[in-house]
C-alpha cells in the first residue's frame, strides 16, 4: 500500500444557512422534529434559531462548491468508478439558520491499495473564523 500525503486544498467558499434548506433536509431524511420546521419551536427548546440537522454539512458542500462533479474533476477521478467510502462529522458548536459559514476543504491523505485510489478529505466549517464543525470523508476510485 502506498501512502501519499497531499497538500491539495479546494477553493474556500461561504454558505448562508437558510431555514428552507434545513426544512428540506429534515423532510428528505424523514425527521419530523418541529425544531427543524419552526423557529418558535426551536426557541422554545432553547435554540437561538432553527438548528441544522445531522449531516447538513453535505448540503453546504453540494450547494456551495464541493458537489460531486467538482470533486471528480478537481481530483481527476473517473466518475463512474467513484464510491463514497465513509463520512463522519465532528460537531464543535451549534450551527443555526442565518449563520454564514466559511467552508475550507482539503485532501488530507491519498492511499492506493489493490489498484484502488482512496482519497481522504477533511472539511472545516467556520463561523466568524472559529471552527464549528469538521467533516471527514473517503472517496474510493475503483480500477
Amino acid at each position: 500500500m502506498e501512502n501519499h500525503e497531499s497538500a491539495g486544498v479546494f477553493q474556500p467558499f461561504t454558505f448562508t444557512v437558510e431555514r428552507g434548506k434545513i426544512k428540506e433536509l429534515a423532510m428528505a431524511i424523514g425527521d419530523q422534529n418541529p425544531i427543524y420546521f419552526d423557529v418558535d419551536e426551536a426557541r422554545k427548546e432553547g435554540y437561538r434559531d432553527v438548528p441544522i440537522p445531522p449531516t447538513f454539512g453535505t448540503v453546504m458542500d453540494f450547494w456551495g462548491a464541493l458537489d460531486f462533479d467538482t470533486l471528480v474533476e478537481t481530483l481527476q477521478l473517473k466518475p463512474l468508478n467513484v464510491l463514497h467510502g465513509e463520512q463522519e462529522y465532528q460537531y464543535i458548536d451549534m450551527i443555526y439558520a442565518g449563520d454564514v459559514i466559511t467552508v475550507e476543504a482539503r485532501v488530507a491523505k491519498q492511499l492506493e491499495k489493490r489498484g484502488m485510489k482512496m482519497i481522504k478529505l477533511e472539511t472545516e466549517y467556520k463561523r466568524d473564523g472559529q471552527v464549528v464543525m469538521i467533516a471527514r470523508s473517503t472517496l474510493i476510485e475503483r480500477p
